[in-house]
């Protein structure tokens, strides 16, 4: 992937008196590689459909939107809204886990609900996996999700300039 770059230096010095102005203006081809790595773990469910887990894009990690699918088996986990928002935040996790990085590095998130009525227990348990400084977030009710899950999140993260930290993301919920 090419493009052009430029790049222009104003230098104004005085020199006996005089104001002296040196302007360099320059245009170069640039080639700008690595924009864009795909992530994959075993650890979270596999795409069902033609995209990927995770995109990683210099700092940023675009995580695709997590249902409430058994990394193993390949199917919805049995149980309450509160047992499929878990492992739905499970899922988030390992996969964030696959590029060294935890939910304190998650700047936005997007709940999908099929019932807002279930919004209380999902905050509750959402709340749990995000203890301090909590990213932005988006709830929405929809009509259906895949595989006729009843929650789906996707989350952006950004990782630290000097690399990711050593906390591990888990469930803290007891």
């Amino acid at each position: 992937m090419g493009s052009f770059a430029s790049l222009r230096i104003t230098l104004a010095i005085f020199l006996g008196g005089r104001l002296i102005v040196l302007i360099v203006h320059e245009k170069f081809a640039a080639t700008i590689g690595g924009m864009k790595k795909i992530i994959s773990t075993s650890e979270a469910p596999e795409a069902i459909g033609p995209y990927s887990q995770a995109v990683r894009s210099g700092r940023f990690l675009f995580c695709s939107g997590q249902i409430p699918l058994d990394p193993k088996s390949g199917q919805i986990v049995p149980g309450d809204i509160a047992a499929q928002t878990r492992r739905v935040l499970d899922n988030v996790a390992a996969v964030l886990k696959a590029e060294g990085l935890t939910f304190d590095h998650v700047v936005k998130t997007t709940i999908f609900l099929t019932n807002l009525g279930d919004f209380q227990t999902v905050n509750e348990i959402y709340g749990s996996y995000f203890k301090q400084d909590p990213p932005a977030r988006s709830t929405i009710q929809v009509a259906a999700l895949p595989k006729a899950a009843n929650v789906e999140i996707e989350v952006i993260a950004i990782a630290d300039e000097g690399g990711s930290t050593a906390r591990v993301a888990y469930d803290t919920s007891g």
